[in-house]
């Protein structure tokens, strides 16, 4: 839990505001990994696929506004948090 919270505040620069843009992204990708993992072992479980298909799909939406405003700080929480950036046609 320390490292998430380091991570945090390197993302907001020690900010506690969590309705940043910044903090959402943090939180579903921290969401994201703990239901890929329950997925792995319950492969069946349609509910929770269901969810994590709806938090990627908010991930993606916050992203797309994060990069349309601030380039470099969507760089910066692309490479912090380790994601994958956006597929621009």
């Amino acid at each position: 839990m320390y490292k998430c919270n380091s991570i945090n505040a390197q993302l907001v620069d020690g900010n506690k505001d969590t309705g940043s843009t910044t903090t959402q992204i943090y939180y579903l990708t921290h969401q994201i990994l703990k239901l890929t993992s329950h997925l792995e072992s319950h492969s069946e479980d349609y509910s929770s696929r269901r969810g994590l298909r709806k938090l990627l799909g908010k991930r993606k939406r916050l992203l797309i506004y994060l990069s349309n405003g601030n380039a470099a700080l969507y760089a910066k929480v692309i490479k912090t948090l380790g994601i994958r950036s956006l597929q621009r046609p």
